[in-house]
Parts: C-alpha cells; sequence; structure tokens
C-alpha cells in the first residue's frame, strides 16, 4: 500500500512559477508509475504527467507541455512536478497518484491518491 501527500500548491500570477511535490510511503514506490492529474471545476479529472518507475520515461499532456517537468526521487520517496509560465487555465486541484504498473498513462491504474492541493493562477 501507498499513501501519498501533496504540498506546494498555492495562489500565482499568470507566467509565474510552483513547484509541487508529493511525499509517498510504502514499499512498492520505487517499483511502480507515479503521475499527477488535476481537476478543474465541473471538469474531469485528467493526467498531466506521468514517469515511469526508474524515472526514464516521462509523458505530458498537450496543453502542459513545455512549461511542466515531473521528476522523482525513488531514496527519498518523492515524486514532483515544476510548473512553469502558468496560465489561468491551469487553475485545479492537482493529486500525485501511484500506479499499479512500472508506467501508465490510464487512470484506471493509479490505485493510490493524495488529498489533492489546490493551485490558483490568477490573470
Amino acid at each position: 500500500q501507498v499513501q501519498l501527500v501533496e504540498s506546494g500548491g498555492g495562489l500565482v500570477q499568470a507566467g509565474g512559477s510552483l513547484r509541487l511535490s508529493c511525499a509517498a510511503s510504502g514499499r512498492t514506490f520505487g517499483t511502480v508509475a507515479m503521475g499527477w492529474f488535476r481537476q478543474a471545476p465541473g471538469k474531469e479529472r485528467e493526467l498531466v504527467a506521468a514517469i515511469s518507475w526508474s524515472g526514464g520515461h516521462t509523458d505530458y499532456s498537450d496543453s502542459v507541455k513545455v512549461r511542466f517537468t515531473i521528476s522523482r526521487d525513488n531514496v527519498k520517496n518523492t515524486v514532483s512536478l515544476q510548473m512553469n509560465s502558468l496560465k489561468p487555465e491551469d487553475t485545479a486541484v492537482y493529486y500525485c497518484a501511484a500506479g499499479s504498473r512500472t508506467y501508465s498513462l490510464m487512470r484506471y491504474e493509479y490505485d493510490y491518491w493524495g488529498q489533492g492541493t489546490q493551485v490558483t493562477v490568477s490573470s
């Protein structure tokens, strides 16, 4: 089992940056995919970025490609999301999630979720 706790959300002006962090507990952290998802009011939860168990493979949604970077530290059991050039449309609750496989882009393959952290980007 994996427990996840996010931090780093907040209010930022458009064009600014934020770094989200997720601390994980559980013996399987270093063997599974990790992802960052977000959910805006009235919208479905969507995958923003995913990283493979080793960190060797990453993927991003088209809307955040180039601006966001996902990374992980399997010694410290953390996964981070560096968000640059933020836009008002990035406003959402961001969730860290742990997958059931070594790499996945499918929401249904993520079994463990954090409580979420709010990111608000003002124009």
